[in-house]
């Protein structure tokens, strides 16, 4: 799809990729090649700041801002480029995600990166970006994207040991893995059953302490002794008071490249 210009000659769209991780960058931008060629990415952002003087500088069609960025968030450079361009938030939280989409932005887009997502979010953009862009700042629900406060995290889990209920403090739990309708969840010296589902699990909890590193699995950063990289690339994380060890699915490398 061509795009009118000021003087009314046809161009390409364009768009501004802001990323903090540069790997997750690299990964987006291949993708949106391959999938919208004529896209053209005209510039990339590591932080808020830096988005906003690339919008300035580039005037794009599209920006997709992370949610999480240092300096500014993708939520501030939003509501100060709002009605300039279309937006796509990046996000690894889906309540985060649906505020936004919610409050106008075009789609969203998930970490980590699932082709098939994305190919929907550039059907949207191909759809929309022709027309004028929403104005974010004067629509409500955007806060809704903010990230959680600390407090509202979940801080411990109830689980049952044969007729008693024990309760445990996040910081106790080495990981959470999935086993068929219930979940595992595993502490150092202990296995217990819950019925709340990895889903579930992954919107309650601190995303500074616990990621999840595959489908199935949600581990605590702090119980990770070490990532092992196996010759074919897959890697597997060691735990530090656990014997086991945990895969790491293709999706979820990206948590330990800067590792």
């Amino acid at each position: 799809m061509n795009l009118p210009d000021r003087a009314g000659a046809s161009r390409l769209p364009t768009a501004v990729i802001a990323e903090d991780e540069p790997l997750l960058a690299e990964e987006l931008a291949d993708h949106l090649a391959a999938l919208w060629p004529a896209l053209q990415i005209v510039a990339r952002a590591g932080d808020g700041v830096a988005a906003l003087h690339a919008v300035e500088a580039h005037v794009p069609d599209i920006a997709f801002l992370d949610i999480q960025m240092p300096r500014l968030t993708g939520l501030d450079v939003a509501r100060q480029i709002a009605g300039r361009c279309h937006v796509a938030f990046i996000t690894a939280f889906d309540q985060h995600a649906l505020g936004a989409f919610e409050a106008g932005a075009i789609d969203y887009v998930m970490k980590p990166l699932v082709l098939a997502r994305l190919v929907t979010t550039v059907q949207r953009l191909k759809a929309r970006v022709s027309q004028p862009p929403v104005d974010l700042s004067q629509l409500p629900g955007l806060t809704d994207a903010r990230p959680k406060a600390a407090a509202s995290f979940l801080q411990w889990i109830r689980v049952s040991r044969g007729s008693s209920v024990r309760l445990l403090t996040v910081e106790e739990i080495c990981y959470f893995k999935a086993d068929a309708k219930y979940t595992l969840v595993v502490t150092a010296d202990s296995e217990s059953l819950i019925k709340k589902t990895i889903k579930e699990l992954i919107a309650d909890l601190d995303p500074n302490m616990f990621w999840q590193i595959h489908r199935s699995v949600i581990v605590n950063v702090r119980a990770i002794d070490s990532v092992m990289r196996a010759g074919n690339g897959e890697l597997a994380v060691r735990l530090k008071q656990r014997s086991e060890t945990l895969a790491v699915s293709e999706h979820h490398h990206h948590l330990f490249r800067q590792m």
